[in-house]
């Protein structure tokens, strides 16, 4: 069983290219599903479980407060395992093969307006020196690139040439982004502090800590919301809402839904659409404003 884990975490980073904190949390959605089973029925075999044992899960979990998305997301894990297992020939059905989705609310993602972004960058005061300078970089580098928040953290010094950044997307795939004028500028502003740093650890890395480190998910998430606070009081302020307020502006400002596809690196249309509720806003005050029929 342990080694059908393995093989299975192997399978996630080796060939699916899952980064480690996927991995991690496929795997630990299966550790807590195996501990219920220990302690419900006595046995944590995943190999031999039935739906009946899972509609358990679900139900304990859902009972407990964890909300419908979440139960989603860890019934996603088991179905990977299990599909994986089926590919292995270690089961020859999966428990899960009709089981349906819990439902779950449609949440909103409300893009910064461009007042806000302006009051952000133009507006607010940052810090002096190196800090404040590579702050509004990477808000700006959100913004006009719409770049995920583990590739501006696994960017690195050669992915950089003044006209171009190459990115490191989900899954291992490579996309080049273009980046504006007013960008390198800061980016070159950027670089002769970070060169000044008194100690560097991570060197390789575009974005560094004062302390010459690389920085991590919270630390981006915590500057993020922390600039935001001083200029928008919508709910939800993250470097996701950011790459949604890129696509959303885009499309505002006429690009194709196509090109914005690809600078987002989405696989699909269907990924980059859930970005058009915005635009289609835009375009009904148009019509609004603009069409005879309508009454002023």
């Amino acid at each position: 069983m342990q080694n059908n884990q393995q093989a299975f975490r192997d399978y996630l980073e080796l060939e699916k290219k899952y980064s480690l904190h996927t991995v991690n949390a496929y795997l630990n959605d299966l550790g807590f599903f195996q501990t219920f089973l220990e302690s419900e029925f006595g046995d944590g075999n995943l190999e031999a479980v039935n739906y009946g044992q899972i509609r358990s899960w679900i139900v304990s979990m859902v009972d407990s407060g964890i909300s419908n998305s979440s139960v989603n997301r860890k019934i996603s894990s088991l179905k990977a395992f299990y599909k994986f297992l089926l590919k292995i020939k270690q089961v020859s059905a999966s428990p899960l093969l009709k089981h349906k989705s819990l439902k779950t609310p449609k949440i909103l993602q409300i893009p910064f307006s461009e007042k806000e972004l302006d009051n952000v960058l133009n507006e607010i005061q940052y810090p002096e020196g190196y800090e404040g300078i590579r702050d509004k970089l990477i808000i700006d580098l959100f913004y006009t690139t719409g770049i995920r928040r583990a590739e501006l953290i696994g960017l690195k010094l050669n992915n950089y040439n003044t006209t171009t950044l190459k990115v490191l997307g989900k899954r291992n795939k490579e996309r080049i982004l273009p980046v504006l004028p007013v960008i390198a500028k800061q980016c070159a502003l950027y670089l002769s502090e970070r060169a000044k740093l008194a100690r560097i650890s991570d060197g390789d890395y575009f974005f560094l800590s004062l302390k010459g480190v690389k920085l991590n998910d919270s630390f981006v998430y915590r500057l993020i919301n922390n600039y935001f606070s001083n200029v928008s009081e919508k709910v939800k302020k993250s470097p996701h809402i950011l790459r949604h307020t890129f696509a959303t502006h885009m499309l505002n400002n006429g690009a194709d839904l196509n090109s914005v596809k690809e600078l987002l690196g989405h696989s699909s249309l269907a990924s980059t659409q859930v970005y058009t509720h915005s635009s289609l806003s835009e375009l009904k005050k148009v019509y609004g404003d603009a069409h005879p029929r309508n009454q002023k």
